[in-house]
């Protein structure tokens, strides 16, 4: 992202489970993160005031404490994994790229950060900040479309295998009109993009949901997490479910991957896929014959580690949210055009090769 005047470079991780978008900041700093650019330098007239509407939007969202004499918005944000940053509420300009190939320039509120903890401190660190997309009103794509700039819709389509890459948009010129699966979202007090899953599939097989039997679990998509999460009793099954007997040997020597296999010749995915069964999430559904399901490829959840072995990316999630949540990190939206519609309350995805961004076109009708 360009923000300010002169616009200056930030790389941002892009984060549909985070509120507020937030910069390292050029201030008396506490715990500041090394990213690839300088930090984002304020002036005075840039820091929002207690009064401003997102200010208490967001202060409220966290149980911040209104100050009357304070004469700045402060923050203060923790992530499942217990990382956190704090900072003060800033408002900037920056510029879009739009579809007909001209630029807006939008003015917009954004954290600007002067302490983190956690992951964070990871050095050099790859961005500057995060990009929030969330439903909430302070979220960067709802501050657009307050704005009229877009619709209240935000899609991603990260590209799956080693070499990366994909494309985001913003509002709904690139949404395709058919070809997409939908499932509607719940509202809720954090503002993540919740839906209901009924059942998990691996290969031909159903995992046994443990305690919640027919009871669906709340699954939310997250960009912002690098792996998935299931909740132990999904997670258990899932690994008793996996065939090991394919001459994979296990090795856990990898500290945040626990599983993992080693000597395996050609040290890629596209060598042991066919040892693995693809995993399907069925949603809940209402007045429907066919599932809804979300299919994810062995190649959308497993993973090489540094020292090359194969990783299963999807974690034991009892210590993240609340333990008993469904968390699809970006390894499980890879391959796929993932599409947030705020406006309509629903989450869809089809598979895509992520190489461009193209505007649906309409059908001739024929009489």
């Amino acid at each position: 992202m360009f923000v300010g005047n002169p616009p200056r470079p930030y790389f941002l991780d892009v984060d549909t489970g985070s509120d507020l978008t937030w910069i390292q900041c050029d201030a008396p700093c506490v715990s500041c993160t090394k990213g690839p650019h300088p930090w984002y330098k304020p002036t005075k007239s840039k820091i929002v005031q207690p009064e401003d509407s997102l200010c208490q939007e967001v202060q409220h969202s966290q149980n911040y404490l209104s100050c009357d004499s304070c004469q700045q918005c402060d923050y203060e944000i923790e992530y499942a994994d217990h990382s956190s940053s704090m900072g003060v509420l800033a408002r900037d300009e920056m510029q879009l790229m739009m579809s007909n190939g001209d630029r807006a320039q939008v003015d917009f509120v954004f954290g600007c950060a002067y302490d983190q903890q956690g992951q964070f401190l990871n050095s050099p660190a790859k961005t500057d900040g995060i990009l929030g997309l969330s439903s909430a009103k302070v979220s960067f794509t709802s501050q657009l479309a307050d704005q009229g700039v877009i619709n209240n819709v935000v899609g991603h389509c990260i590209s799956g295998g080693a070499n990366g890459g994909g494309y985001m948009f913003f509002g709904d010129d690139f949404v395709p009109r058919w070809g997409m699966t939908w499932v509607p979202t719940q509202n809720g007090h954090m503002n993540l993009y919740r839906t209901q899953v009924q059942r998990v599939i691996y290969g031909s097989k159903q995992i046994d949901m443990g305690q919640n039997g027919g009871n669906a679990y709340v699954t939310v998509f997250d960009s912002g997490s690098t792996y998935s999460f299931f909740p132990h009793e999904i997670y258990s099954s899932l690994i008793n479910s996996i065939d090991l007997s394919h001459s994979l040997i296990p090795d856990n020597s990898d500290p945040l991957l626990p599983l993992c296999w080693r000597d395996i010749p050609a040290r890629s995915i596209g060598s042991v896929k066919q040892f693995f069964e693809p995993l399907s999430l069925h949603f809940q559904k209402k007045w429907r014959i066919l599932p809804i399901a979300l299919n994810i490829q062995p190649d959308d959840y497993l993973i090489i580690n540094n020292k090359g072995n194969i990783c299963l990316g999807i974690l034991n999630g009892s210590e993240v949210h609340d333990g008993s949540t469904i968390i699809l990190g970006d390894i499980s939206l890879r391959g796929k055009m993932i599409v947030y519609d705020n406006v309509r309350q629903k989450v869809g995805w089809t598979r895509s090769d992520c190489t461009n961004p193209q505007k649906p076109r309409d059908f001739p009708f024929l009489f």
